[in-house]
């Protein structure tokens, strides 16, 4: 009890100073600040588009190259997984300085390959992504008087089959005034560590300032080719440049020269530095997000329980009616019963195919544990959009280290079901570590050719497929037979009833079983549509997905349903004298995953209107088919679980002779 005010103390303690502090630091992200005329260097990430959904470089198309070279940024392992290629660029910046007409390069003449790459990229939407102090560029468009926000901008744009440039940029920096000038600058997520200075040294008083914003504005300009031909990187170009938005000048035409110019200036800004995320992260339509969230966690959790309470109060009324009675009248009440009472020398009989069975419950289990504790270090802050790349690197690093995990539960379901025979034990750890990762190293392979052959940056170098490789057997795999061998050695669970020789036959059903095992999975896909909705804009329409409070509750919701309508399913089929419930447990809410497909094919035709070409609808199905495995995966887990403890404690609690 002492230990319990303990802890009740160190919670208070973290509260107190976490309401104290003026802004919540992300880990692995710490304020930037800038003296006035300090260098900033603009970063380019790959370009993207809803329209193919295949990233390509930057400088796949005719832009300006930086004068020292392209120079990659280093990128950890979850930015590579998604395609994200960043580089340094020719935009330089110094803080707090106005610029305009800055010239940046241009390019003589338009080969036939370039002139035909603009317009293709132009065709399919392709947008351009900057990063400055690790903020992406942001833009504004208004649509019936309100603001819609865009990352990045288009690469150009088709008016009456003539294809028009964005070479002029306009770019607007937010910033705010340092608050503690007599603190050592610290290294920031930005393009360049600070050195602190040296103790006894003094920090100057001059103010300094961070990035709390970055606009852009994309412009079409007609520029005189023979006014730039002699002009230098960052000079100033000699004619004034009006950069109007709603009109466009420069048409791309084989053999012609095209030059790029930009301005920039800053704006001082009320936004403190904890909270510049906050305009990427806004979602439109925010009211109806919440409310259809919470009106569909209170309705099903309603059902839920009426089906919960209506189920206990039979099974408690069976149980005890069969118990009153004694043994005589049991005797010949047996001769009478029908129902789950009758199945009772058959329900813990071995089912088809038992090792995958186990497997996929052990894999089943790996890939829910990672899901929470990812969800949950996201929820915390630990992996925000600030740090690119730390949500798939999470995923991959919890999923391997919970292989021990899916080695334990498959090795011990597998000898609970062999009562207590240990032999296989390895078979089933090695195909537990193997069975998901080996699915989906088979799918990504295929797509991973798919975009190889097409030159997108979405494409997994050969390298990382050999580090993935080395990941997978050199820790997860090992990971996983260690489970298994505490699994083995772990005492099985003896089941509460003897399981006859000769089987009972299954009676002929009006309707068959698996048509209900289908239909159960209506509930589960109700209780997390709306969520999948936002997370497929977010992962096919460039939005940011930021609402992990929110994910976890609809993912412990949905843990809670499947749980349920699988008990309910299972003691249905018992009641009919259906004994074969072990897969059909599974199933039974394991059958959202078909209902979750079915959702990503309608949602590519309404929604993906826009996506061309039959390797983006490739792309699109692959990742779908993968997502829909591990959900599947994991649904059947809960359900298979929560009717293997139901039907354990039923059996356990009725009085056999």
């Amino acid at each position: 009890m002492e230990s319990f005010h303990i802890f009740k103390l160190w919670v208070m303690v973290f509260c107190l100073v976490f309401r104290l502090g003026f802004g919540f630091y992300l880990p692995g992200s710490y304020p930037h600040n800038y003296a006035i005329g300090d260098v900033l260097s603009v970063k380019v990430n790959s370009l993207t588009s809803i329209g193919t959904e295949m990233p390509f470089s930057y400088y796949s198309l005719p832009f300006c190259k930086p004068q020292g070279g392209v120079k990659d940024s280093a990128e950890n392992l979850g930015e590579l997984l998604m395609g994200d290629r960043i580089e340094n660029s020719p935009y330089r910046f110094k803080m707090y300085t106005n610029e305009s007409e800055v010239f940046l390069c241009q390019v003589d003449k338009l080969s036939g390959d370039q002139f035909k790459i603009l317009k293709e990229r132009i065709d399919q939407m392709y947008q351009v992504n900057l990063i400055l102090d690790n903020l992406p560029a942001i833009r504004f468009t208004k649509k019936d008087d309100y603001f819609l926000r865009w990352t990045g901008y288009p690469v150009g744009i088709k008016i009456q089959d003539v294809y028009y440039l964005f070479n002029h940029l306009r770019f607007n920096v937010l910033v705010h005034k340092y608050e503690e000038t007599n603190v050592a600058r610290v290294m920031g997520t930005g393009d360049a560590a600070e050195m602190i200075p040296p103790v006894g040294k003094e920090v100057s008083d001059k103010p300094g300032y961070m990035v709390v914003g970055f606009e852009v504005v994309p412009c079409s300009i007609l520029h005189n080719a023979d006014s730039a031909k002699n002009l230098k990187m960052h000079e100033k170009y000699p004619s004034p440049i009006k950069c109007d938005p709603s009109t466009v000048a420069m048409p791309i035409k084989e053999g012609q020269p095209v030059a790029f110019t930009y301005e920039v200036t800053f704006e001082e800004s009320d936004i403190k530095w904890p909270s510049r995320w906050d305009a990427y992260l806004k979602m439109e339509g925010a009211k109806v997000h919440w409310f259809s969230i919470l009106n569909s966690l209170m309705v099903i959790t309603f059902l839920a329980g009426i089906v919960l309470v209506i189920f206990l109060r039979t099974v408690r009324r069976d149980l005890a009616s069969y118990e009153e009675l004694d043994k005589e009248a049991q005797a010949q009440m047996n001769e009478e019963l029908s129902g789950w009472k009758l199945v009772v020398g058959d329900v813990f009989r071995a089912p088809s195919n038992p090792a995958l069975l186990c497997i996929m419950v052990g894999d089943g289990v790996q890939i829910l544990g990672m899901a929470i504790v990812t969800i949950l270090f996201a929820a915390l802050g630990f992996m925000s959009p600030a740090s690119r790349g730390t949500l798939i690197t999470g995923m991959l690093f919890f999923y391997m280290i919970l292989g021990i995990a899916a080695g334990y539960v498959a090795v011990r379901l597998w000898r609970t079901l062999g009562s207590g025979d240990q032999k296989g034990w390895i078979s089933v750890a090695w195909k537990a570590a193997c069975f998901f990762p080996g699915i989906a190293f088979l799918i990504l392979t295929i797509l991973n050719f798919l975009l190889w052959g097409s030159h997108s940056t979405g494409a997994i170098p050969f390298s990382l497929f050999v580090i993935l490789l080395l990941l997978w057997f050199c820790i997860s795999v090992p990971l996983t037979l260690v489970g298994g061998y505490f699994g083995a050695k772990a005492p099985h669970l003896e089941y509460p009833v003897r399981t006859n020789q000769i089987p009972r036959e299954v009676p002929q059903q009006r309707y068959p079983s698996w048509l209900l095992v289908l239909g159960a999975g209506t509930l589960p896909f109700g209780t997390l549509f709306i969520e999948l909705f936002f997370i497929m804009s977010s992962i096919w329409m460039g939005r940011v997905y930021y609402v992990f409070g929110f994910l976890f509750i609809v993912l412990i919701l949905l843990v809670v349903v499947c749980a349920e309508v699988s008990l309910v399913l299972t003691y249905m089929h018992l009641c009919v004298e259906d004994w074969r419930w072990w897969w059909k447990s599974f199933f039974a809410s394991g059958s959202v995953a078909l209902y979750i497909f079915l959702y990503s094919i309608n949602y590519l035709v309404f929604d993906l209107k826009n996506l061309s070409g039959p390797v983006s609808a490739t792309l699109y199905l692959g990742y779908s088919l993968f997502m829909v495995l591990a959900i599947m995966l994991v649904t059947g887990t809960v359900g298979f679980l929560s009717s293997f403890w139901f039907v354990y404690y039923l059996f356990s609690s009725v009085k056999l002779d």
